[in-house]
């Protein structure tokens, strides 16, 4: 597979983007605005683009509008369709939960870099299954874990591993969401089965950062709203980090409407607080002595992800920022949580 030119000359990646929901599209925005990334192929089995142009959907967030994507991008409805086409660098899986690992194996039994939505699996052992198939192939496989990549987020990484205002203290993740508009008629509609609801789908980005932050925790504490079919939509967890700080994490689709997310660190000598409802005014930072301070940040998570994983691709080099482990891991606590809303008591992380 031979990368693209760029109209300056410069390298670029061929993507296909798989799966063309909230998220398909969201990607899609992004790498259209990344000079190094050629689209070059999409694909979904329903929706598809007229005339080159692709019609919004609503996420969580907000319905996205339409895009333009050209007559020049071929459409295609299956994925092996998109395997067998030799320009295609890196596939961009944004297709429900249950369809990741056999996409993501196919992908990268194919040669394919893949960049694969959260979470890899509803399960571990499925995610383990994509891991040994990863390991063998000359693709990466990146798990797509945006607050990573947030601004307000790698920020907050930046202060506990710098330990610029010493001593973490305590930690506090909230996400609060109506159910996103694409889970209403789509795939998580059916309460008959349990995809994993918000707690794998919506919390897993927060127990991701814990992870990221402060490693594996030795154990978790949580309680949760189990609705129709078994899935967990609202959970409260307490990550446990013996002689560490106090970790918790609160994850919800059953707010009325609407979307927030926010943050609290307590250190030595600071308190970040993190509120997405504030504006621009966000993230106040209020140091031992001082006023509160408002530090403003610029961009979004999912613009920078995107931009990482096209660098990897450009350079064939695996991912580091998050890896296909990370992926793994964040499975194992949440089912660790999982296991305690069930039971009513601690559960031991794998």
């Amino acid at each position: 597979m031979n990368s693209a030119k760029s109209s300056s000359g410069h390298a670029r990646v061929n993507v296909a983007v798989v799966g063309l929901g909230f998220m398909g599209v969201t990607h899609l925005r992004a790498y259209q605005q990344i000079p190094e990334a050629k689209i070059v192929a999409v694909c979904d089995a329903v929706r598809l683009p007229v005339n080159g142009v692709l019609q919004g959907v609503a996420g969580n967030i907000k319905k996205s509008d339409d895009i333009n994507l050209g007559p020049q991008v071929r459409v295609y409805r299956k994925l092996e369709e998109v395997l067998a086409d030799p320009e295609v660098e890196l596939v961009d899986l944004c297709t429900p939960t249950p369809l990741h690992p056999g996409q993501a194996i196919a992908s990268l039994k194919a040669g394919k870099n893949v960049f694969c939505e959260k979470p890899m699996a509803r399960t571990s052992a499925a995610a383990k299954e994509i891991l040994a198939v990863a390991r063998q192939s000359p693709g990466f496989l990146m798990p797509a874990m945006c607050m990573r990549f947030w601004p307000g987020w790698s920020f907050l990484k930046e202060v506990v591993s710098s330990q610029v205002y010493g001593r973490v203290y305590s930690a506090r993740f909230s996400r609060f969401s109506e159910m996103p508009g694409w889970s209403k008629q789509g795939t998580y509609a059916d309460t008959s089965k349990d995809l994993g609801g918000a707690l794998f789908d919506l919390h897993i980005h927060d127990t991701d950062f814990v992870n990221f932050l402060f490693g594996k925790p030795a154990a978790v504490f949580s309680s949760g709203v189990v609705r129709a079919g078994g899935s967990i939509d609202h959970v409260v967890t307490q990550y446990q980090y013996p002689n560490g700080p106090v970790v918790l994490s609160e994850g919800s689709w059953l707010l009325t409407k609407g979307f927030n997310m926010s943050y609290s660190l307590l250190c030595e000598r600071a308190t970040l607080d993190f509120d997405l409802s504030r504006g621009a005014e966000a993230l106040k930072i209020t140091e031992t002595g001082r006023e509160p301070e408002v530090r403003r940040l610029e961009g979004d998570g999912y613009s920078e992800e995107v931009r990482y994983v096209v660098q990897c691709a450009l350079k064939r080099r695996a991912p580091e920022i998050v890896t296909a482990q990370d992926g793994l891991t964040a499975l194992e606590i949440c089912e660790a949580e999982e296991k305690s809303v069930r039971t009513g008591a601690p559960a031991a992380v794998a």
